[in-house]
């Protein structure tokens, strides 16, 4: 059982008892739900987008990602510039998927 789930831009496959680190949400409480569910698949071999359905999960921490070097580089024209990035980070434990009227939850 599994779902795809959108947020921060950006697309997710997640299952019951998955540890998924997500975009940083703000004002994230203990508990978080999902509205924005793209397809659901229930059975092995059939997925399919669901009339009405959520997931939940519960905010495990915060964080900030490796850092990524971004270099610049102008060859014959002595232009140089390193740039560093860390991408904040929110980790989530999936809690529960629920698929019209079903619920399928982490044991």
């Amino acid at each position: 059982m599994y779902a795809v789930i959108r947020t921060g831009g950006k697309q997710y496959r997640v299952a019951p008892g998955d540890v998924v680190k997500i975009e940083t949400l703000p004002g994230a409480e203990q508990t978080v739900e999902f509205s924005d569910v793209l397809a659901v698949s229930g059975e092995p071999g059939s997925i399919a987008k669901p009339a009405s359905a959520k997931v939940t999960a519960e905010v495990l921490g915060e964080g900030r990602g490796n850092k990524i070097l971004v270099f610049h580089f102008k060859r014959k024209k002595q232009y140089k510039k390193l740039q560093g990035h860390r991408q904040n980070f929110t980790e989530v434990r999936i809690t529960a998927i629920e698929a019209d009227g079903k619920t399928y939850s982490a044991q």
